[in-house]
């Protein structure tokens, strides 16, 4: 496994996403998750990403219980800031400081640690500065609870306005060949700030993989039965897109989500996406994305498949809780 640097961070340069374990992607199995998790860890990877809020909370608990004993193997990445009861109905987003300790001393307890790594605030509170709330995460830096600070689906203004109170290692926001936006404000501050991209849906929440044909193919639970780009017309519309992609991972002699993945890896060395799975099978195919090299060639041949735009239908039903 080869590294790359999230800031001053350094990771794998592939990460593993743990929210489906628990949560959104219908039906998960412990033993089989904790299994992948340990396969990432023995295959080189560290950077595992969580959150407070998947399960609601059992996520941070499985992802403990699968790192008890390698603690030193891993980069430990969770995030606050979507509140949700036990019962897992929602509270809203919370960037309060208060909130900010408390949920950290939450996450710690489950994940059965002394620190994390990067802590991320997961959705930006736009009723409370950013100021205050980085304010806290940098106390919770100053306290030993935290190593590096990172942000998720935050604005190029408010990252500007957070790393200026304390520096932020990463942003963590959707990227993939079919959601591109972020290139065209975000990335720029990223580079002038230093500060790493992590990509998560890297396969557009597994539409890329090839995998999906029709509606029907999702669980009566999971969660993408109500996002508007697998619905009606624009699954259709979305599914052309992929089977482009798919023409071109066949004269690669990858897989569809491979070719996905390395695309992700040849857009920069501060770019580390994190593929969700809970099945080592699927881990093995996506770590293969490492192997997969692309010429300017084959770049701009995915250019031109999948440009900014592409995609049809929203990234959400709402779309409120992203700061723009």
């Amino acid at each position: 496994m080869e590294f790359r640097t999230l800031g001053s961070l350094s990771v794998s340069s592939l990460g593993l996403g743990c929210m489906g374990m628990s949560e959104f992607y219908g039906t998960g199995d412990d033993s089989e998750s904790i299994a992948t998790i340990h396969a990432f860890l023995d295959a080189g990877g560290t950077l595992l990403d969580t959150a407070d809020m998947y399960g609601p909370f059992t996520n941070e608990l499985l992802v403990g219980r699968a790192i008890a004993g390698r603690r030193s193997d891993v980069v430990l990445a969770t995030k606050f800031g979507n509140e949700r009861r036990e019962d897992g109905s929602w509270v809203g987003i919370n960037g309060r400081p208060g909130y900010v300790r408390s949920a950290c001393d939450a996450s710690l307890q489950r994940l059965g640690v002394d620190h994390i790594d990067l802590y991320y605030q997961h959705r930006v509170d736009k009723t409370v500065p950013i100021e205050d709330t980085v304010g806290a995460m940098a106390e919770l830096v100053e306290a030993g609870k935290v190593r590096h600070l990172g942000l998720s689906e935050a604005s190029a203004e408010t990252i500007r306005r957070a790393h200026a109170v304390h520096p932020i290692t990463a942003l963590q926001t959707e990227y993939s060949l079919w959601e591109r936006e972020p290139e065209t404000k975000v990335f720029p501050v990223l580079a002038e700030l230093g500060i790493g991209f992590v990509p998560y849906s890297p396969l557009g929440r597994g539409f890329l993989t090839g995998q999906l044909r029709s509606p029907d193919d999702f669980a009566a639970d999971d969660f993408r039965r109500h996002s508007p780009r697998f619905q009606g017309e624009n699954f259709t519309r979305n599914l052309e897109l992929v089977d482009r992609v798919k023409e071109l991972a066949d004269e690669k002699q990858c897989s569809p989500a491979q070719l996905a993945l390395a695309w992700l890896l040849a857009q920069g060395e501060h770019i580390v996406p994190i593929p969700g799975t809970k099945k080592r099978e699927r881990l093995a195919e996506n770590l293969g994305a490492a192997t997969v090299e692309l010429s300017a060639e084959d770049l701009a041949r995915l250019d031109e498949l999948a440009p900014a735009g592409a995609a049809a239908g929203a990234r959400y039903p709402h779309m409120t809780s992203i700061d723009t």
